[in-house]
């Protein structure tokens, strides 16, 4: 670990000893099943499960996994399909899923495979190409035509994926400090699939969470983030947290097998909106690159003909609970100006 990545990890220990912030790690396992899916006010969100007989039969699985996910106003004209990041779930959108409802939309948000509230399938590929399969039999299935898709960070390359293989079939793309953009050679990859472990994530300690959560992905921290920290501490000790860590693990070594993604933006059709931190601290990858999240957003803006670049001054990585009121007028001011649904 340099210098500059040990200090903050050392203050987060020494605040984490002195009291100064709560520590999670004595409270009760809670399991994913468990976990609180609620709008701000405290309203359930009503969940749901949908299997996936063509993802399964696709890719060869024992059986047939099924997804957790969220619908607000079915009735609403036009679909956002939500997408969450690596090592989260749709409840990462809090700040939007009502928010989008009220102003009229049909709104799905929906749990990845290994993630949240679905099922965590070993036999699943973890790769892009297979979430985005996911994503699209999720939408088929709920009768949705030309969704708009929303994705962040992982899931923002999933929705790439998506459309790259789909191309007449969303009429958007919301690309939340997407993945996908960033270039890494082979030697990277293979350095990807030696630092992560499930053992790794298995035993991080407390401080090394809240520094992961909280200063990796965050500029404007309030303390009404916590939930991020307890639900992720205490998920640790329960039986599903095995397959959660393996998922992960796969995940990230499919995040980085980005050449598909990166080869073909200009097969995308659908109009795009790239959304971004600029003081995102994840993108570029701070051990391998460094630099600036904009000059990895300016390629993939390059690259999608047509496409909108936004970036918030002051947000971090995970920039839709960062700064929701600024990413949601973005994203608003984005969608007001897509042609009328047909």
């Amino acid at each position: 670990m340099t210098t500059s990545r040990a200090v903050p990890a050392l203050l987060l220990s020494a605040v984490l000893a002195s009291g100064c912030v709560r520590s999670y790690r004595s409270e009760p396992p809670l399991d994913f099943q468990d976990f609180s899916y609620t709008s701000l006010d405290g309203q359930p969100w009503p969940l749901q499960r949908v299997p996936l007989p063509k993802t399964a039969e696709t890719y060869q699985m024992a059986s047939v996994p099924q997804v957790a996910y969220v619908e607000l106003n079915p009735t609403g004209a036009r679909t956002l399909v939500f997408i969450h990041g690596l090592g989260s779930y749709l409840k990462f959108w809090r700040y939007q899923l009502d928010a989008f409802a009220q102003q009229g939309y049909r709104v799905v948000a929906v749990d990845l495979p290994g993630y949240g509230k679905s099922d965590k399938p070993a036999t699943f590929p973890y790769t892009m190409e297979a979430m985005a399969d996911v994503v699209r039999e999720v939408v088929q299935t709920l009768g949705v035509e030309r969704p708009l898709l929303v994705g962040h960070s992982m899931g923002a390359q999933t929705a790439l994926s998506y459309a790259i293989r789909y191309p007449e079939e969303p009429a958007a793309l919301v690309l939340t400090s997407p993945a996908g953009f960033e270039k890494f050679s082979d030697k990277e990859k293979r350095w990807f699939r030696r630092s992560l472990t499930s053992a790794f994530i298995k035993s991080s300690p407390e401080y090394n969470i809240w520094g992961s959560v909280r200063q990796a992905n965050f500029s404007r921290w309030r303390p009404e983030l916590e939930w991020l920290i307890e639900e992720r501490v205490r998920v640790v000790g329960t039986p599903a947290f095995d397959a959660y860590a393996y998922a992960n693990v796969r995940t990230v070594d499919g995040l980085a097998h980005n050449d598909f993604v990166r080869e073909n933006l200009g097969r995308v059709q659908a109009p795009a909106l790239i959304v971004f931190g600029e003081e995102d601290r994840l993108i570029p990858n701070p051990f391998l690159h460094g630099g600036w999240a904009r000059d990895i957003m300016a390629y993939g803006h390059a690259g999608l003909r047509g496409s909108s670049l936004v970036g918030l001054e002051g947000c971090g990585h995970s920039v839709q609970l960062d700064c929701p009121k600024e990413y949601n007028a973005a994203v608003t001011t984005f969608l007001g100006k897509l042609a009328p649904a047909p």
